[in-house]
């Protein structure tokens, strides 16, 4: 991991690089945080949630919010720090994940790159991109959330079922076979994953699915390809899942989440 800050008032960017695999244990902030991968994705864990971010993307952890975090291949991160007085001011005071306008990249960019500028012109950029953090907050306010409850941990079995789901979305394993695997009854697992999420094995799975396939088509990956590798016989019967659960098709999706970026 190699990083370099670049401060302001009220604002500090750091860029990180993660490489394939490296993950942060959990811990928190005094200050709110802006998690943004302006190449590679990036999960982020906090209140046994998981938020999968593509480069699109980013997640808001407000202060003394515990999170950890690990990268899916190399990871150039931005992560912009608010002080905790102006994000109870005018922040949300629950993670979220955002959309990433043009202009919140440029100016997060712009504040790395700034060796060179004056700090009057420092100031204006950062006072710049808290207001635009804040409107981007407020507009995922009444979006839908896609976030992924993750197990507690105080069932292991059901953990390691969950690890290997997360691992592979598309992993063909239905409950009778994983709970051969983890030398349990079907039954039984079943219970376990009604108590743990308020949802069936089948819904979780059909959650993790939906969430690796949203990362993917704000990529630009084809809905055939997505399809495949998350374990559907046809794109129909994934665009049908999909569009039951978001209440729209990949395709509409993409073409919506591609309009915003550029």
């Amino acid at each position: 991991m190699q990083n370099n800050e670049i401060v302001h008032h009220r604002v500090k960017i750091t860029p990180i690089t993660y490489f394939p695999g490296q993950t942060t244990e959990m811990h928190c902030h005094r200050r709110g945080q802006l998690v943004y991968a302006v190449s590679g994705i990036m999960d982020v864990s906090a209140h046994n949630k998981l938020w999968r971010i593509p480069p699109q993307r980013a997640v808001w952890i407000p202060p003394q919010t515990a999170h950890s975090m690990m990268a899916h291949g190399t990871v150039e991160l931005r992560t912009l720090y608010t002080d905790p007085e102006t994000v109870s001011e005018r922040f949300c005071i629950s993670p979220i994940m955002i959309s990433v306008s043009p202009l919140l990249r440029e100016l997060v960019l712009r504040g790395i790159d700034g060796d060179s500028q004056i700090d009057r012109i420092k100031e204006q950029v950062s006072a710049l991109a808290l207001t635009e953090l804040e409107l981007l907050l407020q507009e995922s306010q009444g979006s839908l959330d896609y976030t992924l409850p993750l197990p507690s941990g105080n069932d292991k079995r059901l953990a390691q079922i969950c690890s290997a789901i997360l691992r592979d979305p598309g992993h063909p394993y239905g409950l009778e076979e994983w709970a051969q695997k983890v030398f349990t009854s079907r039954r039984t697992l079943a219970r376990r994953f009604q108590a743990e999420f308020g949802m069936s094995f089948l819904n979780w799975r059909q959650q993790v699915r939906l969430v690796a396939a949203l990362s993917r088509l704000d990529q630009g990956d084809p809905v055939t390809v997505i399809a495949n590798d998350l374990g559907y016989e046809t794109p129909a019967s994934f665009s049908l899942m999909f569009r039951k659960l978001t209440g729209r098709s990949p395709s509409s999706y993409a073409s919506v989440a591609h309009s915003h970026h550029h």
